[in-house]
């Protein structure tokens, strides 16, 4: 089966497709995130659950923005870890002890307040430079946050866009490792 029948058929919802893929396929690779984001033990079905509701809210809307540039599975590590990461974080934040969420998993993480905009810029920007190669970090500062247009870009640094996309998929690596150090570090404090 393709990366994209995969797709289709867990926007489709078949259990079949749903149940190989996320209790057989992708068991390895969601270890190795639980391991890698959480600093205490993880019930797996709950971190698929987790992450199945997130990938399909709002009608499968981030299952629908693979667009086969990288693996399906390079490309579910990276969002599955981002969305651990921030979930993780909110939960080590979350002092009051409130819900930390209302069944709006997207209204949660996608409409910070001004304070929150600038913490987060300052935490973007110090795990940017912290990435051992600053060449990776420029090319996500431009791509992710000034959004410079992938083939512009790939024309200022005299490279195709397919290396581009290559040089983008190392730095994402490169980034969550720098992320995840960050977060057992700060953990431990």
């Amino acid at each position: 089966m393709t990366d994209f029948e995969i797709i289709q058929g867990l926007i489709d919802r078949d259990n079949a497709i749903t149940q190989e893929f996320f209790f057989e396929r992708c068991r390895p690779l969601f270890y190795s995130i639980i391991q890698k984001v959480f600093s205490y033990e993880v019930n797996y079905d709950e971190f698929v659950n987790e992450l199945y509701f997130y990938l399909m809210a709002q009608d499968a809307k981030r299952l629908k923005q693979f667009e086969g540039r990288s693996t399906l599975f390079l490309w579910l590590k990276v969002t599955a870890t981002r969305f651990f990461i921030k979930k993780h974080r909110r939960m080590i934040e979350n002092t009051s002890h409130e819900p930390l969420s209302n069944g709006e998993e997207d209204e949660l993480l996608s409409v910070p307040a001004p304070e929150e905009d600038r913490t987060a810029a300052i935490d973007v920007e110090n795990l940017l430079n912290a990435m051992p190669n600053q060449r990776y970090a420029d090319v996500l500062r431009q791509l992710l946050l000034m959004e410079v247009p992938a083939d512009k870009l790939a024309a200022q640094m005299d490279i195709t866009v397919d290396n581009l996309y290559n040089i983008k998929r190392r730095a994402m690596m490169q980034l969550m490792q720098v992320a995840v150090r960050d977060i057992h570090y700060y953990g431990k404090r």
